[in-house]
């Protein structure tokens, strides 16, 4: 029987949240399915990239925050 993925699922494997049963399934698929592969190693890859990224408000944000706080107070 062939065990067809979701793309639901291939997220619960790059963010771990796998019950560790169908862990290893789905871990059994990618060593079998080339196309699998691909697309949970492109997955892991832009996690990887977004886990990187450092988001903060412009300057131009900050400063306009702290003359309102300046402001009222």
């Amino acid at each position: 029987m062939t065990q067809l993925y979701t793309q639901e699922s291939l997220i619960r494997y790059v963010y771990n949240d796998l019950p560790d049963s169908e862990q290893h399934d789905f871990e059994a698929a990618l060593r079998h399915d080339p196309d699998l592969a691909a697309e949970c190693a492109e997955l892991l890859h832009l996690q990887a990239a977004l886990s990187g990224l450092q988001l903060q408000p412009s300057r131009r944000t900050t400063e306009a925050i702290l003359r309102a706080a300046a402001a009222r107070g």
